[in-house]
């Protein structure tokens, strides 16, 4: 009889001692995961599909595009949708070939659907690879634009690209910054479990009453 506590005591130690296992190895994963999504929304993927901030010049060479708002979001990177309207607006891009640095290119900025120009600037070349656009009041209304890319080539010849976004969406909601409240949450709940005996008790009576029910 003893014999047979003995074991079923052993067998209900090891069910808790998996289930503080299973525990750990999931705050590890979800830690991964949420560290993995803030790699994403920060472009962090390698890979065309995972960044839709590019203009496609020719097969498999692109431009990349960033737009900033510092007045009132100083150091957020905007790409599809820009939050404020009549503010500062700088949008940026960056050639990804070498070669695209000797070609004039030209840029504008329209509202569709109705074409009506905000911003254009000449053809010229920028040696640097990298051309920042200012738009001192940013754009006017809210709603749909359309950036045109032109490129000159040397034997007259042209290279186009277009990308949308949108103007006038609001404050983003900073997803980057959800995860990183999540994941001190969970922490500290961890931290917890481990350092306060009466936690720590209640959270094993739990998985042991789990177990049991097995």
């Amino acid at each position: 009889m003893l014999k047979t506590n003995y074991k079923n005591i052993i067998k209900k130690l090891e069910g808790i001692m998996n289930k503080k296992q299973i525990l750990n190895k999931s705050f590890i994963v979800i830690l991964g995961l949420m560290f993995s999504s803030v790699l994403w929304a920060h472009g962090g993927a390698a890979g065309t599909d995972t960044d839709q901030c590019k203009f496609e010049l020719e097969p498999n060479h692109w431009i990349h595009y960033t737009a900033y708002q510092s007045k009132n979001y100083p150091g957020d990177e905007f790409c599809g949708s820009l939050p404020d309207l009549n503010t500062m607006t700088q949008l940026v891009f960056d050639y990804q070939d070498i070669r695209y640095r000797n070609m004039a290119v030209e840029f504008e900025v329209t509202k569709e659907p109705e074409g009506t120009r905000v911003f254009f600037q000449d053809a010229k070349k920028h040696k640097s690879g990298t051309v920042v656009l200012s738009l001192p009041n940013g754009v006017p209304d809210a709603g749909k634009y359309l950036i045109h890319i032109t490129l000159h080539k040397p034997d007259g010849g042209r290279l186009d690209a277009h990308m949308g976004f949108r103007a006038g969406t609001g404050a983003p909601t900073s997803t980057t910054s959800l995860i990183m409240y999540l994941i001190a949450l969970l922490a500290g709940l961890y931290v917890l479990y481990l350092s306060n005996a009466t936690v720590k008790e209640k959270v094993d009576a739990y998985f042991k009453d789990a177990t049991s029910l097995k």
